[in-house]
């Protein structure tokens, strides 16, 4: 059906799209590293800041569905909102400069961390929270971190809002993975706040975590509409603005749920693409200009050894939805 439709009516219907989009965020065109894989410099001028319209579905949805007096989907809704803003304006100052850096990297960092010692500190005060950790596979060791629990968990938010932000290089790479990531927490809130099914399945009971089961499921609602303009070809990028509180948020909930050490088997893609960074700068460092990588993150060296984009892509799902499904093994296997 393609071939029916004349070149210029598809070009004039993807600018009236572009245009729609650019009424609402103006000036938000994606501006493409250079130095990349050089199939990506014909994504140059593609919307960018998506992010932006996920968040306000996720607080929109959320108001109408969720129970707002519960403490957890306050604190839910304030992440977003704060990581939103370093995402928004790391975004925009993007836009204003005209290339690829917003804040600095120590700049960026700094805000995060404090935004995260925030969080953190709310969690810490919630009347129904505990300061222990739960391990996958090992019921008996629960280790209990007292008011260190703060800087572990901001460690935690913090951690995760960065890996979901490097992931996303690739169309659709980092909101597959990220809705697979949502599900999985979904059901563990769900369990969690269930208090016969929380013993059955020796889950810890958390009373106030059925609401974020709610909040687990818009994300990945959320993420299902944006997927269907972001995959390949990508009709608009979620951009700083959506990968960062994206992240910020699956990370609190993992804290929340009291899953935190599980998050590297969930989110297991994220922890990989991140590693590749910090193993590519450290190794580069230590051998004066040697690289372990074609170049990182992690996807854009299996570009630079000729695997399609598309391809990365799908496998790169398939891992995601596989680390998801061993972590759900963990239910039972306790």
């Amino acid at each position: 059906m393609r071939n029916l439709i004349p070149e210029n009516e598809r070009r004039a219907s993807t600018d009236r799209r572009k245009f729609c989009y650019a009424a609402y965020v103006p000036e938000s065109s994606q501006i493409i590293q250079t130095d990349g894989p050089k199939s990506h410099m014909e994504k140059q001028g593609t919307p960018t800041m998506g992010g932006i319209l996920i968040l306000f579905s996720i607080f929109m949805a959320t108001i109408l569905w969720a129970n707002l007096n519960n403490h957890y989907v306050s604190i839910l809704l304030l992440t977003i909102m704060l990581f939103g803003l370093i995402g928004f304006f790391d975004d925009y100052l993007m836009q204003v400069k005209k290339r690829n850096m917003g804040f600095t990297a120590i700049g960026k960092f700094s805000i995060q961390i404090i935004f995260g010692l925030i969080i953190s500190f709310l969690i810490y005060k919630c009347p129904d929270f505990n300061t222990t950790l739960t391990f996958p596979f090992l019921k008996d060791f629960s280790p209990d971190l007292g008011i260190y629990y703060i800087p572990f968990a901001c460690l935690v938010i913090v951690g995760t809002s960065n890996a979901v932000n490097l992931t996303d290089g690739l169309d659709g790479l980092a909101i597959g993975p990220y809705i697979v990531a949502s599900v999985t927490y979904m059901i563990f809130a769900y369990v969690a706040g269930h208090i016969h099914i929380a013993d059955y399945l020796h889950v810890r009971h958390i009373k106030s975590a059925g609401e974020i089961t709610v909040i687990c499921g818009v994300l990945a609602g959320a993420g299902l509409g944006f997927l269907w303009f972001n995959a390949h070809p990508a009709q608009v990028f979620m951009g700083d603005s959506g990968s960062i509180p994206l992240g910020a948020i699956l990370g609190t909930i993992a804290v929340v749920t009291k899953q935190e050490i599980l998050l590297l088997i969930v989110g297991g893609l994220f922890v990989i693409e991140a590693l590749s960074v910090i193993i590519q700068v450290s190794y580069f460092k230590i051998t004066k200009g040697k690289r372990m990588f074609r170049m990182a993150p992690l996807h854009h060296h299996f570009e630079l050894k000729g695997w399609h984009e598309s391809k990365v892509i799908v496998r790169f799902w398939i891992i995601a939805i596989t680390l998801a499904l061993i972590s759900l093994s963990t239910l039972k296997i306790r």
